[in-house]
């Protein structure tokens, strides 16, 4: 069984993983990839790459080019004008408002003195905007079905807009990826992702790289079957597609039950990262489908082979062919909905010492894991939360030590299971300052009881098979903004919330962290103690990662407002505890300092 797993795979362009236990190899086919791949690369290298525009943006301390501000989703910004003696006297540079309600997640990005800022409801809007000013520069509005709502799970957001090669890239809640012109708004080509009608809406911003723009989409609640895809940049043509639940004939097919992985979920649908040395895209798998795990494996903890690959997992992909290089399944045989879909931050940590690549991750399930990003080879991974389903991670093998009794399954109710399926961390992305050296995680502490019950797939609508009641966690709060240490694996500080599913982080040289509750409060941080130096109320809960950039030698902060409605429902009490905070909104706020 292999938690832990490395590639061997053939050269073909649709693509599925062929995963197998690290240190295997096939010789043959390992000099014939190598060989295509060498061939590829300099063909590559004789034509200018059309994310050259992108990596002159991502360049540029002065703009925030990507949703998590860079390939490696540090969400750190080297801008000192705002800081910890200044912070105090921020104040409102201008609004904007989104012309959308409800569930505006978006962290926009800005390119010279142009920021992009998409909207919920499809997006129903994409807006050019000054971005000193606020002035419109154009408004992108695609023709979004009505009935979009009823087949996104957890809500009609929209995380963010990509630019590359001159374009806006957006996906959107119809199961498209559209191109438009940075310059005019103009829609130059939409591409056909997937069915959203399955269950598949596209929430969160592509990745470009090189000459690809790549996607993933939603659905793990409808039993939808994941895939990675690939498609060119000035075309919208698609270049390759990896399934991300292998079907027969694919290696790691026997890792699930029969022909369940038909419906077996695994979709990446949050955000990717990129690390340009060893042309490696990281992306997050969601859970498997349905949540009665007994229909894809055993039902309990004595899973075997039955692990659901590539579920709940972080996977390596070749860039360029879209080959699986190895994989982390932190949630083998998922019985609790933990999702693997979280970010990677990826950064250069000392470890045993000597500097070693990692990715950092947030995961789910309670613990925070750092990856050697070369290898596959877990560092540590500790609990950053309440976790009570297992005790630790065995990291030569990447295998849980589960907690028997915390694992639900046919006949087998649980209770008191920490953490609760919205995770100890959920989408709402974490930042780290390498100033620092510190990772600030809007977690989560709310716990939960499970029972499965019997589910049949119907497309297009839930498929899940379980119960899950939700209850506080332990010590009275509910959500925390956690600073995490990834070298000693301890929390250094913590700011706790009587409500979960706060929003994401920005950090900065300045010594800053700016983080939004779901309250409505903005408020900025010293990034080593913690100390509170700041603080707005902005009408509207927030999940959005706020953002920094300088135009005209001024430096800004901005966040989009406007909480979630259809997550809470899934908790109960404490969801309406977090619908009844603050009212819907819509709306992006943006500060400097005198």
């Amino acid at each position: 069984m292999a938690i832990l797993g490395a590639n061997r795979g053939d050269c073909d362009v649709e693509t599925s993983g062929k995963g197998v236990n690290v240190g295997t190899r096939n010789a043959w086919l390992g000099r014939t990839c190598f060989a295509l791949g060498l061939l590829a690369a300099v063909g590559a290298g004789a034509a200018a790459r059309a994310d050259e525009a992108l990596d002159k943006a991502a360049a540029d301390p002065n703009g925030w080019a990507m949703a998590g501000h860079g390939y490696d989703n540090s969400r750190f910004s080297p801008l000192t004008q705002i800081n910890t003696q200044n912070v105090g006297h921020l104040r409102l540079a201008y609004s904007f408002q989104l012309a959308s309600l409800r569930s505006n997640e978006s962290s926009p990005i800005v390119i010279g003195d142009t920021m992009y800022v998409s909207t919920s409801w499809g997006p129903k809007f994409v807006y050019a905007l000054n971005a000193a000013t606020g002035e419109r520069k154009w408004t992108y509005e695609p023709d979004i079905p009505d009935d979009v709502l009823q087949y996104a799970c957890c809500d009609v957001d929209s995380r963010g807009v990509t630019y590359a090669d001159g374009k806006i890239f957006v996906g959107r809640l119809d199961g498209k990826l559209a191109a438009v012109d940075a310059a005019t708004g103009k829609e130059l080509w939409v591409a056909d992702v997937v069915d959203y009608k399955q269950g598949s809406v596209i929430t969160s911003p592509p990745l470009v790289v090189k000459n690809l723009v790549i996607t993933g989409f939603g659905g793990g609640e409808y039993g939808a079957r994941g895939s990675l895809q690939a498609y060119d940049i000035k075309t919208g043509k698609l270049v390759w597609r990896t399934w991300t639940v292998p079907g027969p004939e694919e290696p790691n097919n026997d890792t699930w039950k029969g022909d369940s992985w038909q419906h077996g979920g695994g979709v990446p649908w949050l955000v990717g990262s990129y690390d340009p040395k060893t042309n490696t895209v990281f992306w997050g798998t969601s859970n498997p489908a349905p949540w009665n795990s007994a229909v894809r494996s055993t039902g309990n903890g004595d899973y075997g082979k039955l692990t659901n690959l590539y579920t709940s997992s972080t996977i390596a992909f070749d860039a360029d062919t879209g080959k699986i290089k190895w994989w982390v399944q932190s949630t083998p045989e998922d019985a609790w909905d933990y999702d693997g879909v979280n970010e990677l931050v990826l950064a250069d940590l000392p470890v045993g010492g000597a500097t070693t690549p990692v990715y950092m991750k947030a995961d789910r399930n309670g613990f925070f894991y750092v990856v050697n990003r070369d290898t596959g080879k877990i560092v540590s991974a500790e609990k950053y939360v309440p976790t009570t389903w297992a005790t630790h991670i065995d990291i030569a093998t990447g295998k849980p030590a589960e907690v028997a009794d915390q694992r639900p399954g046919p006949g087998h109710p649980v209770k008191g299971v920490c953490p609760n399926l919205i995770g100890g961390k959920n989408w709402q992305p974490m930042a780290y300052n390498p100033q620092t050296r510190l990772v600030y995680i809007p977690s989560n502490n709310v716990c939960m009881d499970w029972s499965v019950s019997d589910v049949t797939y119907h497309r297009g609508v839930f498929y899940l098979g379980g119960e899950f009641p939700p209850h506080p966690g332990p010590g009275g709060y509910l959500g925390q903004l956690v600073a995490w240490d990834p070298i000693t694996n301890k929390q250094v500080w913590g700011v706790k919330s009587d409500l979960p599913f706060n929003g994401g982080v920005l950090t900065t040289a300045g010594g800053l962290t700016f983080w939004g509750d779901l309250h409505g409060f903005f408020h900025a941080y010293d990034a080593k103690t913690g100390a509170e130096l700041w603080k707005m109320q902005l009408g509207s809960g927030i999940g959005a990662g706020p953002i920094s950039y300088s135009v005209g030698g001024k430096q800004y902060v901005a966040v989009v407002v406007g909480r979630t409605v259809s997550l809470p429902a899934f908790l109960g009490d404490i969801g309406k505890a977090m619908v009844a905070a603050t009212p819907e909104g819509g709306a992006l706020f943006v500060f400097t300092a005198d």
